[in-house]
């Protein structure tokens, strides 16, 4: 199997903080391929750094290289046709998780420090979770995507990826000059239980990754209250079908290429392109909705706690039926911020899903720190 961590790497200075960035935002200097054959053979070296870049170059970063992803970012088994698969670092069977494949491994097999990822629907966490590292969804909009290979402007966002939260905490000073985690962490957290009490049709969760979680929870002490969303499944589709639509206009001047493309990718950009206006206009007005929601739980609850994925990691044969984004597209809905961080369990690690109010990654890191402490000592 031809594998490819990175599309391109770059020579950085020895002895400096490494930084690998997803080949989907600009770096001078290189073309960004945003992981496409097509958008290779047309791409124009880049004339200058995405805005998200500054704060990694004034920090004396030195960026290794340009990491791997699913073709426009337009998935999330991590697979690449194109450029090569990555391979899961827990076990090479499995998938990496995608869209930023590359990102996690760079991390997960110390390639590189931190890495910069983008996540739309859970491309930042599903990978995160896939190799057993973190991951830190920012909140849409705070992070600027200027120089970013748009997919669904709405939804898209920047943020980091590392073996630790250490290193989240890094990325964040980098992505945000004079970022400082918070000196509060989240006490009363809302632990959401997905697949129960909800329409038959919603995929359940792998009772081993539940259990791995809530051992967690217990051993930290936190306050803990169970909390329904009866309104997520309905949610998930409506964030797929926002998506795909946003996607396909992202994406058009490529329509017309589509048999360059991925077969999957190219059939993504078809049922967008085919998404009416009427039936966007409920969408969007169902995100408010969904929003408002959202907004009133964590009033009540500091934070959510829930799976990064339903399951372990699935094979390269099982991932076409694998419900990557049930756990994570939801919130992209919502635009709130999420982090993924790994909870020791039988075999591979879980993924714990921390998702907090809109712009609290401050409060977020710092309750992923002690979460992160609290698992050293139950591995």
């Amino acid at each position: 199997m031809h594998t490819t961590v990175f599309i391109r790497r770059l020579r950085g200075e020895p002895g400096q903080p490494r930084l690998a960035v997803k080949d989907l935002i600009a770096v001078a200097g290189v073309p960004t391929t945003a992981g496409s054959r097509l958008v290779a053979s047309m791409a124009a070296v880049a004339t200058r750094d995405a805005a998200c870049i500054a704060g990694a170059r004034l920090a004396g970063a030195t960026i290794v290289g340009k990491t791997n992803l699913v073709e426009l970012a337009f998935g999330t088994d991590g697979v690449n046709p194109w450029f090569g698969t990555p391979l899961n670092p827990l076990d090479a069977r499995l998938v990496p998780g995608g869209s930023s494949s590359g990102s996690a491994v760079a991390v997960a097999t110390g390639e590189a420090d931190v890495a910069y990822g983008t996540d739309t629907g859970g491309s930042i966490r599903i990978p995160s979770a896939c190799c057993g590292t973190a991951g830190l969804k920012t909140t849409h909009g705070r992070i600027s995507t200027e120089g970013v290979w748009p997919l669904a402007p709405s939804l898209d966002t920047v943020g980091p990826m590392a073996l630790s939260v250490g290193g989240l905490v890094t990325g964040m000073c980098w992505l945000e000059p004079g970022f400082v985690v918070g000196e509060r962490s989240f006490r009363r957290l809302g632990r959401l239980r997905l697949g129960s009490g909800a329409a038959t049709s919603a995929p359940g969760v792998d009772p081993g990754v539940e259990a791995a979680i809530d051992a967690l929870l217990r051993a930290g002490g936190f306050e803990v209250t169970e909390v329904v969303l009866p309104g997520w499944e309905a949610a998930w589709r409506a964030g797929i079908y926002l998506l795909e639509a946003e996607a396909a206009r992202s994406n058009r001047h490529l329509l017309g290429d589509l048999d360059q493309l991925d077969p999957a990718v190219a059939a993504r950009l078809k049922r967008g392109a085919a998404a009416s206006g009427s039936s966007l206009t409920g969408v969007l007005d169902h995100q408010r909705r969904w929003r408002a929601e959202l907004d009133g739980l964590l009033a009540y609850v500091d934070a959510l706690v829930l799976p990064t994925l339903v399951g372990f990691p699935p094979s390269f044969e099982t991932a076409g039926h694998f419900p990557f984004t049930f756990t994570t597209g939801p919130v992209n809905l919502a635009g709130l911020p999420a982090l993924a961080l790994p909870v020791p369990a039988a075999r591979l690690p879980a993924s714990l899903q921390l998702v907090g109010p809109a712009n609290s990654e401050e409060a977020l890191l710092a309750t992923g720190s002690l979460l992160e402490s609290v698992a050293a000592s139950l591995s």
